[in-house]
């Protein structure tokens, strides 16, 4: 797997996963959609760490930087 995703949205990427899961651990989310916000935060952050989206393949995304 080439990577596809540069490194500032792989900051970015982190970073809204955890804030999302700190919001859910603090009970700020609630409710249904809490639990489909923590499925995208699960998502933002393994796509970050690993560097790789498979969206960004699908749509031919490149990385930049």
């Amino acid at each position: 797997m080439k990577r596809n995703v540069g490194k500032i949205d792989r900051g970015v990427r982190i970073f809204m996963g955890v804030s999302i899961a700190i919001l859910f651990y603090a009970n700020q989310l609630s409710g249904p959609s809490a639990y489909a916000l923590m499925a995208i935060a699960g998502i933002l952050v393994i796509t970050g760490i690993i560097g790789w989206c498979p969206i960004y393949a699908l749509l031919g995304v490149k990385k930049t930087s």
